[in-house]
């Protein structure tokens, strides 16, 4: 019974690190719910009035969100640094709060200054982040002279509270976090190994559902490897540490979608089409049938089982002979030992279940440190052999990193937005104004909220709409809780700690549900400070579409940069990063050098994330242009086609110089020319339309996979692969010319 529920523990614990990464969103939450929980605990035993309370507990909150750097000693500089900032904001909050005009114009200027003290790093939007929201605190509570004293006493608590809580009762150190991360990565890979061995037995009725969780758990595995990927740095202690694991995290991440990619080839009658895999609404095959259930197939869904066991199993527990023994028949498939007697197809399947072993033996090694070798078998012995060779290999480059022009004056991204939410939020004061002279700041925090992480006017159309939405909710129930809560003020205040807590672990999935569990704790503040109505309520809506409008219209008007812009430009960017991975993958396997291409895959990676947030104003469900947000959706999924084969080129291409079975090949170099050139072409158009760059046409590059083409005795299944991932970029490339603008290529749906 006690091994039952150790074993659905580790299963709940993993279902959890794996929805979310390094559990960031959980200690977020739960750190500033501990800070808040605290500071009300101290004001509360020095007696202090309920309006304090509630300053308190705001102080805690923003004292705790706003500081953002990952290594604790910049973290406790930025929160000494916060200390002096609050406190001048509030004096000045409580000075000029009977100056209406004086009150105002400083009010704007310190919007200004703190949208413009992003340029300086994490330390500039904490400390701007802070002067605002403690400055709005000092409106929300009425500070006076009066109770100045009394107030910032209060701030000097909430922020020794939220120290206490960030350094002594949950810290979180860079190296635990990437820990956690690196779980949740397995987690991620043992999920979507599941998915996968479904897809053998779903039957006609439950393969577009399998087929939709296979695809959702890839996109998950690849959001959790850029995450760790992004955290490496700051979590080991050394770059050529940091640079194996991420080698190890990419191999792991190709080898299991390479063997969703095989699993779909042998479910259909001919090979899987992987161009189509990332489209919307992509099926698995008309022809596709399931595979015979015979020795072969049931030998490989006994092996996709073992395969997860091996990626999830604890260190301490990967011993032992029968591990061993499961691990080294995987392996053994890399080299045809013991392959089935099945179809090319299904054979296919087993050699990528080998990959993935030796996947997943590397993340072990890197992760976890040297292994018993008792019981290894001779594949098993060549397969370390490989890796410690990759190990030793890796050297760190210390290349000069890729400098591009940064704007100046007004169109410097932090200036321009400086501007227009200075401009937005003194719409904001004058019509707040107008609709009530108690409550204004809320248009004004809605304007300051949209303008926050957004870049284009699209971007704060939607997130606008988003924040009325989740306001609308959230006053229904804040109107429902205020009647429940009534006269019980700490049951009020258990509550304001439960709706923290769900804002900050939502925030990352959706908007609405933060800007709900907000509105609704604001129901119950004002209950808190007697000032509850429902009037104050419904006013909250409109001041937050006021809000939301006048954000909008400054972000129209002043200076604006339109979704087209910024997306053509990230759609560039994405581009550029996809050609320099695709030309120095090719030039390092024609037996050039071709750089550090993880990292080119990584900026790759983060390049179409990038682009893919840009695109969710022209791909949200309110957009009106239908064809434009099909259009939209097939672009980016093409894209991200290109990016998985450019990934699987660049994994290939540097295990080239320790991997026994892999050899340069001269020859391919000139199957990567055109592609190169119509990524480029495609690029020139998309940043000047009157461009007379051409597309190339030539014979497909598959025609070099027939016999006596290009094949090479020793190395040809390798070869092979390099082409059909060259095949597949090139395809996908030419299906990006004709929605993008550029003649010569095949007509997109929905157009």
């Amino acid at each position: 019974m006690r091994a039952v529920g150790r074993s659905g523990r580790v299963r709940i614990w993993d279902r959890l690190a794996a929805s979310d990464p390094g559990l960031l969103r959980l200690t977020a939450g739960l750190r500033t719910v501990v800070a808040i929980a605290l500071t009300l605990a101290v004001l509360a035993a020095l007696r202090v009035p309920v309006p304090e309370l509630v300053a308190g507990a705001m102080a805690a909150m923003v004292a705790t969100f706003a500081v953002r750097e990952k290594q604790r000693g910049p973290q406790a500089v930025t929160l000494a640094l916060g200390l002096p900032v609050a406190l001048a904001s509030v004096a000045l909050g409580a000075l000029l709060n009977q100056r209406v005009v004086a009150g105002d114009l400083f009010f704007v200027a310190l919007i200004f200054s703190a949208v413009y003290g992003r340029r300086f790093g994490d330390r500039g939007t904490a400390l701007g982040l802070i002067g605002f929201q403690i400055y709005f605190l000092s409106l929300f509570v009425h500070a006076t002279v009066s109770t100045l004293p009394t107030l910032c006493g209060v701030l000097c608590v909430a922020f020794a509270c939220s120290a206490t809580a960030r350094f002594v009762l949950l810290p979180q150190t860079p190296a635990g976090t990437l820990d956690r991360m690196r779980r949740a990565f397995r987690a991620r890979l043992a999920q979507l190994m599941a998915t996968q061995a479904e897809l053998l037995d779903a039957g006609p009725d439950a393969v577009e559902k399998v087929l939709d969780d296979l695809r959702t758990g890839t996109a998950r595995l690849h959001e959790t490897a850029l995450l760790v990927q992004g955290r490496l740095e700051d979590g080991t202690s050394d770059a050529a540490v940091a640079r194996l694991l991420q080698r190890r995290i990419a191999d792991a991440e190709i080898a299991a979608e390479r063997l969703g990619l095989l699993l779909l080839t042998a479910r259909s009658a001919e090979r899987t089409d992987t161009l189509t895999l990332h489209l919307p609404g992509a099926s698995v095959p008309s022809s596709g049938t399931l595979p015979v259930r015979d020795e072969a197939t049931d030998a490989l869904r006994r092996d996709l089982g073992a395969l997860r066991l091996l990626m999830l199993r604890p260190a301490g527990e990967a011993a032992g002979t029968a591990f061993a023994h499961v691990r080294n028949r995987l392996l053994g498939y890399r080299d045809e030992e013991n392959l089935p007697v099945a179809s090319p197809a299904v054979q296919d399947v087993f050699r990528g279940l080998g990959e993935a072993a030796r996947a997943a033996l590397g993340l072990r090694l890197a992760l976890d440190g040297p292994q018993d070798e008792s019981d290894d078998s001779p594949a098993t012995v060549r397969s370390r052999e490989e890796l410690d060779a990759e190990d030793a290999a890796i050297e760190v480059s210390e290349e000069a990193e890729r400098e591009e022009a940064e704007p100046a004056g007004l169109q410097r991204p932090t200036t321009r937005a400086a501007v227009q939410v200075a401009v937005g939020s003194a719409l904001a004061i004058t019509g707040g104004e107008l609709l009530s002279s108690q409550r204004w700041y809320w248009a004004v925090l809605t304007c300051w909220i949209v303008f926050l992480n957004t870049a284009s006017t699209g971007e704060i159309l939607v997130k606008g709409y988003r924040r009325l939405l989740g306001t609308v909710l959230g006053v229904v129930a804040g109107i429902g809780l205020a009647a429940l809560v009534g006269p019980h003020t700490w049951t009020a205040f258990a509550l304001v700690l439960l709706f923290i807590f769900a804002m900050f672990y939502t925030a990352p999935l959706s908007y609405t549900l933060m800007s709900f569990f907000v509105t609704a704790m604001l129901g119950l503040l004002y209950t808190l400070l007697n000032t509850y109505s429902t009037a104050v309520l419904v006013l909250r809506i409109e001041e937050t579409a006021l809000g939301a409008a006048c954000g909008v219209i400054a972000a129209a008007v002043v200076l604006p940069v339109h979704t087209d812009r910024r997306t053509n430009d990230l759609l560039v960017a994405v581009l550029d990063r996809l050609a320099d991975v695709t030309r120095g993958a090719v030039d390092q396997l024609s037996g050039g050098a071709g750089g550090d291409l993880v990292e080119q895959a990584r900026e790759l990676d983060q390049a179409l994330a990038d682009l893919r947030a840009a695109t969710q104003p022209l791909t949200h469900p309110i957009t009106p242009l239908r064809s434009r947000r099909n259009t939209a959706r097939y672009v980016v999924a093409l894209l991200e086609t290109c990016a998985y084969h450019g990934r699987s080129l660049a994994a290939t291409a540097e295990l080239l110089p320790t991997h026994p079975s892999i050899a340069a090949d001269p020859r391919l170099r000139g199957a990567c020319g055109r592609i190169v050139h119509n990524i480029g072409v495609i690029a020139a158009h998309v940043g000047d339309p009157r461009s007379t760059a051409e597309m190339e046409t030539g014979p497909s590059i598959a025609s070099m996979l027939e016999p006596g083409t290009l094949r090479l005795p020793r190395y040809g299944r390798v070869t092979d692969r390099v082409l059909r991932h060259l095949q597949r970029l090139d395809e996908a490339v030419s299906g990006l010319a004709r929605p993008l603008g550029v003649a010569g290529g095949p007509a997109a749906p929905g157009r």
